[in-house]
This record gives C-alpha cells, structure tokens and sequence, in this order.
C-alpha cells in the first residue's frame, strides 16, 4: 500500500496515518485547533488505525503546491474541507477541478488562472492529469457543531475503494519569472542622504514596481508621482560615480547650464532660460531677495511651464515647478517634473537643483536644506533594462534610522506585562506601549504611525514576539 509522501510543505502538515487515504484541509483554521475538535468528537486519530492520512492548511497560494501533493500521492483522492474559509481558497480548489484552467493578461504579461476566478497560477499542472479527479466535500467551520458532527459520520462510513492507479507523478513548480512585483505605484517615497543613494533606490523601485505603458514614442516601464526626499544634498564621491559610468565632472558642468538665462538658439527652452529671462525675472534673484527680507515667506513658487505655448509644442520642460521654503532653520526645495527619464536624467536632474538651491540660499544667507523631487511619470526605456536591472541588483543590505523613532523592549516582571518604550533619536521618551500580548501592541504602534521603516518595524516585531515567549516560559528577555 502506498504512503503519504509530501513533496512540499512537509514541515506545514500533521501526517495521521501514512497509510491513510483520507486528507483533511483546515483552510485558516490551525492544524492543533482543528485535530483538537477531531479529537474532541471522537475521530481516530491513531497513527495505525486512523483512515486520516494528512491535515493542512490551505490559505490559496498553497494550491499549486497541493495539487503537486496528490499528484504524487495517488492512494488519496477524497478531499474534507473543515475550516474557516477566508480567502475563498475553498472554492478556487473546486473550481480548478471543475472548470480547469484559462489564459488571461497579467502586469503586460499572458498568464494562466483558475477559471472563473482571479487566482494566478501555473499550468504545469492540469485536471486531466488526475487519473481519477478528487472528490470533495466541505463540511464547514470548526467552531459549528453540526459541521462537526456531519465530518465524524462521514469518516466514519468512509470506506474508498481501492485506488485507479499507483503511480507517482512528480510535476516541478516553475521557475519564478517575475517582471513586475504587485504595489500601489502611485505611491512610492525614497528619502536617502544623497543624490545617488537616491538614484539607485529610485531604479530598484522602477525595476521592481515599475508598470509597462505603451507610448506612441515606444514602451514605457512607468511609476507614477514618485516623491524622493535627498536630506543632505552634496556632490557624491567620484569613484562611487564611477561604478554607474558617471561622471561628476559632468555633472558639474550639467550644473553651470542649469542656471544659464540665455537660451541657445538651437533649443527650444532650457530650464535656466525659464527660471531666469523667459517670464522677465529673475526668479533666483527675486526669492534669495524675498527670503532674505522675510524667511517665513511662502509666495516663492516658481512654474516653468507655459500654458500658451508647452501644450501644444513639440519639445516643453519636464521641469515644471520650484517652490522654496525655509524648513527647520534651512532653505528647502521642492522640484516638480511633469515627465522623468530616471536612467539619463534624474540624476542630472537632481544636481542642477543643487546649484538652483545653492544661488537662492547664497542670496538669502540662509543654509541649504533638503531637496524633494516629485517625478508625476517617471520611467526605465525597456530596451536598456538590462542596465536598470543590474543597477537594482547592486542594492545591498542597509539599516537606517527611523525618523520616527526607536524602540526598547522589556518586561515589567511585577505587572506581567511587555513594555514597549518609544523613543527619539536623540533619546527623549516619546511614550510607552504595554500589555500582555504582542499583537495589542503591534496594533498600537501601527495605530499611532510610531514606526516608518520596514525593517525596523521587522525587527521591532521580532523583540515583542521573543518578548511574550519569555512571560509565558519565565524566561529572561535580553533585546538583541
């Protein structure tokens, strides 16, 4: 007789009986609860005499990983579903063996699905593969006494006849093929000390999120109103440059055009000819004035674009607007583009802003702050992903401090509570979090916006996860 034998997930399922024939899938409901009410209504669960061979749970994307199960495991071809089903995976089983699998379009790509469901999957793995196609039933939720009920008369007047067919068929899950991670791509903020921190956080999220759009000037791998905030603007160091083929005495250069009033006659506009002669002011003269008489003024804003002309011309600024404010004590500038080419430009961009920057707070004698770019469409051309790929891949593993805050986790051993203090970078107590449970104050801090940055927030879990192991086993807790 065969035995149960998981390819995958075997460490995620409870084995009853090997030689069981019999699978039940617990959906969201845990494998204890549920073998705890197998028990509780007098299911055998004895690993010899048991006609249950596997318990699992099934959340949805475990489907192809099920299917790849019974394949190799032929002896099992009745199915109980006896849990809380949350995602609908209950009925997306069903549906792949009774309606079986169809082509859709996907992130730009043709992909496959469960037939009348939005559930993406492989199609490695199709129902005419079954030599007998499972049966299943559901039963319901755990908690419900009836549904209970009906599950122990079923296993018990289970008695499948003997199996069509004992061979194993073992079918690989593919090879991950991903060009576009799921995200909201309107909304992606990047805040870095400098310029190319920025810029290489700017092409992993274009490469990693990027959505492909279709222009009449070719393709487009596109994010929407992307804001990155540059805290410490300043020239980066040459030899860092030089790893991306660039060069800061280009850059440089790139900075002295930026702020040039005239207009060459063989452009159409420059960005210093807008900012300084084409309107008839000097805008950089005129705010350094402005902000040196009033640094609280909030009138220093500045558009490129003109209305009469840009909408209709065949070349108009991808620069549309600057706006100066004096922010905690320093100039700050926020630069807003219509249009961003973020291989070629932005980084270019980004250094001509510098020296915008840098005239206004010249004039105004106050000192430069943080530069802010709002790109509306910002954008990788497909035929050179191969370079933003390899420029996302260069990302390496950093912590970085949260603005928001830090965390010291501890146990206040008297109350039998988890103390969760919330502090300042420069070590003031912003406030304090405790309870008994780890999730109440997940729920708090998340509630409150107390934490900004995911891997802090990661590792802030972490210690209040280790945090209420140690109340219940006594144990002490060191944060580490």
């Amino acid at each position: 007789m065969l035995e149960f034998v998981p390819l995958h997930f075997r460490d995620k399922l409870s084995v009853v009986n090997p030689r069981g024939r019999l699978g039940i899938i617990t959906l969201w409901s845990t494998r204890s609860f549920v073998m705890q009410k197998l028990a509780e209504i007098g299911v055998d669960l004895n690993r010899e005499t048991s006609k249950i061979a596997v318990i699992g749970n099934l959340y949805g994307n475990g489907i192809p990983h099920l299917l790849r199960n019974l394949l190799y495991n032929p002896q099992i071809r009745d199915l109980a579903i006896f849990g809380t089903n949350k995602s609908g995976s209950a009925e997306e089983l069903i549906a792949f063996f009774e309606r079986g699998l169809e082509k859709v379009r996907h992130m730009d790509e043709e992909i496959t699905c469960i037939s009348g469901t939005n559930h993406l999957i492989d199609d490695l793995v199709k129902p005419e593969m079954f030599v007998e196609i499972p049966r299943i039933c559901v039963f319901g939720e755990p908690s419900d006494k009836e549904s209970a009920r009906n599950l122990y008369e079923y296993i018990q007047q289970f008695q499948p006849p003997p199996p069509a067919t004992r061979e194993r068929r073992e079918i690989p899950l593919p090879e991950v093929r991903v060009k576009r991670f799921p995200s909201e791509p309107r909304a992606h903020v990047i805040v870095k000390e400098k310029p190319l921190q920025a810029w290489r956080e700017l092409i992993f999220r274009l490469v990693r999120f990027g959505q492909l759009v279709h222009l009449q000037k070719g393709d487009r791998q596109e994010l929407q109103n992307v804001k990155v905030i540059i805290t410490k603007p300043g020239l980066d160091e040459p030899d860092e440059l030089l790893k991306y083929n660039i060069s800061r005495e280009e850059l440089i250069q790139y900075q002295a055009e930026m702020v040039e009033p005239e207009l060459p006659p063989d452009q159409a506009y420059t960005y210093g000819n807008r900012l300084r002669q084409y309107f008839g002011i000097d805008a950089l003269k005129l705010f350094g004035k402005r902000l040196a008489d009033n640094p609280q003024d909030r009138h220093c804003y500045f558009t490129l674009w003109d209305n009469k002309v840009d909408i209709e011309a065949d070349s108009s600024p991808c620069l549309v607007s600057v706006f100066f404010r004096v922010f905690e004590g320093k100039l700050t500038l926020t630069a807003t583009y219509r249009t961003h080419n973020a291989l070629d430009a932005w980084l270019r961009n980004v250094y001509g802003l510098m020296k915008v920057q840098e005239i206004v707070s010249s004039e105004a004698g106050i000192e430069p702050g943080a530069i802010t770019v709002i790109s509306h469409s910002i954008s990788v051309d497909p035929a050179r992903y191969d370079l933003a790929q390899r420029i996302a891949e260069s990302k390496a593993f950093t912590v970085e401090m949260d603005p928001n805050g830090y965390f010291v986790i501890s146990i206040d051993e008297e109350a039998g509570e988890i103390v969760a203090c919330h502090l300042s970078q420069d070590g003031v107590q912003l406030g304090e979090y405790r309870g008994k449970k780890a999730e109440r104050i997940q729920h708090e801090i998340a509630r409150e916006c107390a934490i900004s940055d995911i891997n802090h927030a990661i590792y802030v879990g972490r210690q209040l996860a280790k945090a209420e192991e140690c109340l219940k086993s006594g144990l002490p807790f060191e944060e580490a």
